[in-house]
């Protein structure tokens, strides 16, 4: 086409360098004046002046219209100093030509748009460059365990509620996954304890340390709650209180099976206890709530009692 037109293989060289570098085709070296309109465009380019009048559009469209059913998907692009009568026209016109739907948009009426024709007339400056910067996202990754790996299985007992504690291990001795069976329970709990011990698995194996989940479950109350015969965890509070101050024992250092969220100055049975003046026994911090009044109980012998209801754990 540009040779047929007259335009040399120099010429045109030279055309499309003065495109590179203004971003414009008007003012190139050689064109001709009469061939300036067909490289008109919808919007004006930055550097440059000339673009396709809005009513153009809407008379490309009113030249097709007759040709098919339904409307036409194009958006007359109007510049950004066109008045409120201009945008008027532009729908009488529409209709007066007999186009079915007409979408209208005028420059720079959005801060974000796909096309921008740059610096706006009011003489507003272009919008700086983008700058992009790298960013590194950190996404949370699994440690699964092995297909066959070791594992330690537990049973205990609160309160006469039995039940069992499968904790799977990675090759460091770390626990990876636990499993919680409660025997002759109801569905409602071994499904919630069993659902529990999933999120707490997968909570392991993506790196959530073992000791935050026992400071976090450790010494918390509810029903069923009491004895469990192990030295390690004497007194449970409840299911979720002995498994926990069972694994920081076993897996973190023993005295988490018998002291309060990491304090070691807990006064056990066998130890003296302090010679000081109390109004009523020595406090006990496991010591467990009355089952009457609610109120903690002290040690009596090898049981406890409440100072307030005169309630005992079993003892007389």
């Amino acid at each position: 086409m540009p040779l047929q037109v007259g335009y040399s293989p120099g010429q045109v060289d030279q055309i499309v360098s003065h495109i590179d570098a203004t971003g414009t085709i008007e003012d190139s070296p050689h064109l001709r004046e009469e061939h300036l309109p067909v490289f008109d465009c919808s919007l004006r380019p930055q550097n440059g002046t000339r673009s396709i009048h809005h009513m153009g559009h809407v008379k490309m469209m009113a030249a097709v219209q007759p040709f098919i059913s339904g409307a036409i998907s194009k958006t007359i692009n109007m510049p950004e100093d066109s008045t409120v009568e201009d945008i008027m026209n532009a729908y009488t016109e529409s209709w007066r030509l007999g186009l079915k739907a007409v979408a209208i948009y005028r420059d720079n009426s959005k801060r974000v748009q796909p096309l921008s024709s740059g610096a706006g007339t009011n003489g507003k400056k272009a919008a700086a460059a983008v700058t992009v910067e790298e960013k590194i996202v950190y996404r949370p990754l699994r440690r699964k365990l092995t297909e066959e790996r070791q594992a330690i299985t537990h049973k205990f007992s609160i309160g006469g509620h039995e039940g069992y504690i499968t904790v799977g291990l990675y090759e460091d001795g770390q626990p990876g996954e636990i499993l919680i069976t409660m025997a002759k329970e109801g569905s409602t709990i071994s499904g919630l304890m069993d659902g529990f011990a999933t999120a707490i698995s997968f909570s392991l194996q993506y790196g959530v340390p073992l000791k935050f989940l026992v400071d976090k479950f450790s010494h918390v109350r509810f029903e069923p709650s009491g004895w469990t015969g192990n030295q390690q965890v004497p007194y449970a509070k409840s299911i979720l209180d002995y498994i926990f101050r069972w694994m920081g024992a076993k897996f973190i250092g023993p005295e988490y099976g018998q002291t309060e969220a990491g304090d070691s100055t807990k006064l056990r049975p066998t130890e003296p206890q302090p010679q000081q003046s109390l109004p009523f026994g020595p406090v006990i911090e496991d010591a467990p709530l009355c089952s009457e009044c609610g109120g903690l109980m002290t040690r009596n012998g090898s049981c406890y009692k409440c100072e307030n209801c005169g309630g005992t754990s079993g003892c007389s």
